[in-house]
């Protein structure tokens, strides 16, 4: 049996509802998973003529329909959480914040209730969904508080076989430092370990990035490295996850791209992302790590600027949809889902 993967249009003055358009054009995105799209019906009629496509849906009425579902055909699952003559395309709104938030959240009540094993969702504008009422950093933080996440959690960024998480993310450069402890190192370390082996890693290959320049250079560039990123992964590896480093930030991006790592630990947002993006912008996935349910979204934005031009490359959200279909496998066949 398919696993049954929910997709979302995003934030849809942004380019989301074409991307989802494109997706679900795609015959091995039909095929990998069975798809229940959560939205409303204008918009994926404006998507349709914006990308020329026609892609046959069929509406269903609640998600039950999804777990006798046969088929490639889309499964629509019709709600009205914005009116167009709210949206005004390529700018920030209130009511297309509130409007993501409100089609994402019932595939978390989904999530909760087990009617599906996978969340694909399409770019969102974090400035528009805290107008439009969240109440959290991120999206992931909303997730997990809604989903009632005690544990750690982090996002990743996969261009597929290079994966990178980081200990702190979206927070002022300033509170980095403060944010490098041991705990938290061991904590993303251990989950990077975990989740890689969810999507299909059997040894996964873990390096540590310094913090400091040159990787403080012996203590003379910043003592991070030497009292607590070292230590942590003496500590990691005296518990049986072989973590190397900590290497020097300019340089462990490198030995990636030279197959020596399947993943990185970065210290903070920008370490990991300016890497991740220059390799492979176009492809780039983000996976809400730490849920209990796979969740994934293209790594890029909103694009503002092209919207309602048929431009976006719809390769990272297909790229987002099969990673989350293959950890969504997974996770049922874990037992964790019904």
């Amino acid at each position: 049996m398919k696993p049954i993967v929910a997709v979302t249009f995003g934030d849809v003055s942004g380019i989301g509802p074409e991307l989802v358009a494109k997706l679900l054009a795609r015959p091995e995105v039909r095929a990998a998973a069975t798809i229940v799209l959560v939205g409303d019906a204008w918009v994926w009629d404006a998507a349709q003529r914006i990308t020329g496509l026609g892609t046959l849906v069929r509406p269903i009425a609640d998600w039950t329909a999804a777990r006798t579902a046969t088929g490639d055909t889309p499964l629509f699952l019709v709600v009205d959480t914005v009116a167009e003559g709210e949206i005004v395309p390529g700018q920030v709104t209130i009511a297309a914040g509130r409007g993501a938030r409100a089609a994402v959240t019932l595939c978390l009540d989904a999530v909760s209730r087990r009617d599906v094993d996978a969340v694909c969702f399409a770019p969102m504008n974090k400035q528009a969904l805290k107008k439009g009422g969240m109440a959290f950093e991120d999206e992931l933080h909303f997730f997990a508080d809604y989903l009632g996440v005690t544990g750690y959690f982090c996002e990743f960024n996969t261009l597929g076989t290079l994966w990178t998480s980081r200990i702190s993310s979206h927070v002022p450069l300033s509170a980095v430092p403060g944010l490098v402890t041991k705990e938290r190192i061991k904590a993303a370390a251990a989950l990077t370990v975990k989740t890689l082996r969810q999507a299909g890693f059997e040894q996964p290959r873990i390096g540590l990035a310094a913090l400091n320049p040159h990787g403080g250079d012996g203590g003379t560039c910043g003592r991070e490295e030497i009292d607590v990123i070292e230590p942590a992964a003496r500590e990691l590896n005296a518990e049986g996850l072989p973590i190397l480093g900590p290497y020097p930030a300019d340089t462990i991006f490198l030995k990636a791209r030279a197959g020596e790592l399947d993943a990185v630990v970065t210290m903070y947002h920008d370490q990991g992302q300016v890497a991740i993006k220059l390799l492979g912008f176009e492809r780039g996935v983000t996976v809400q790590g730490g849920l209990p349910v796979p969740i994934a979204t293209p790594a890029h934005g909103t694009a503002f600027d092209i919207v309602g031009r048929n431009k976006a490359n719809a390769e990272a959200i297909v790229q987002a949809f099969l990673l989350a279909a293959r950890m969504g496998v997974a996770y049922r066949e874990s037992g964790l889902a019904a």
